[in-house]
């Protein structure tokens, strides 16, 4: 079973549920996880509702969206790997720094502590500033690996890095063999 989280991109969620029904449809097992922002949080970009029905209607399962239901993660439920789609600047930050105040950070601790992959589908408007250090930190953590990434706008957003959602599949399979996505800056 993959566990597939997701966090407040909310500009990016819809590719994030299109990977996920993608995933799905490649016979993947989706175990669906939610920030309590995207859980709780109607945007210009969707209302929250339509959001858990989808990602609800694609894995089968029901969401976990709190931290009491993502601690058992871990030691209870074992996920073959964790893919955090997408993931925000502040998510990676607090995954860097072994901070665990969300459902989507107690998952990604608790899955972590099983020695198995977490693959990291960055949509981070800060990731060459603020956040490139909890980049460098993570990507020389054991068992955690990136989607390939790219500048989405340059020139308007110079500091922002968004993931390939396309290139999640990819990514996954290299991660369960233990090895980074040799295509990591696009």
């Amino acid at each position: 079973m993959i566990g597939f989280a997701l966090t407040g991109s909310f500009c990016t969620i819809s590719k994030a549920l299109e990977t996920m029904k993608s995933l799905v449809l490649q016979g993947y097992d989706i175990l669906p996880i939610m920030s309590e922002n995207v859980y709780n949080t109607n945007t210009r970009f969707a209302c929250f509702e339509d959001v858990r029905k989808r990602a609800v209607e694609i894995s089968g399962k029901k969401i976990i969206h709190t931290i009491t239901e993502a601690e058992p993660l871990g030691p209870k439920i074992k996920l073959d790997a964790m893919i955090v789609c997408p993931c925000t600047g502040n998510t990676l930050s607090k995954i860097a720094n072994g901070i665990t105040d969300t459902s989507v950070t107690m998952a990604t601790k608790a899955h972590l502590r099983n020695n198995n992959p977490l693959l990291i589908a960055l949509a981070s408007n800060d990731a060459l500033s603020a956040n490139l250090k909890n980049i460098a930190t993570l990507m020389s953590r054991k068992n955690v690996y990136f989607v390939p990434m790219h500048q989405d706008d340059p020139i308007n957003k110079p500091h922002s890095l968004v993931a390939e959602f396309d290139l999640v599949e990819n990514s996954l399979r290299f991660a369960l063999l233990g090895k980074q996505d040799p295509k990591i800056f696009i």
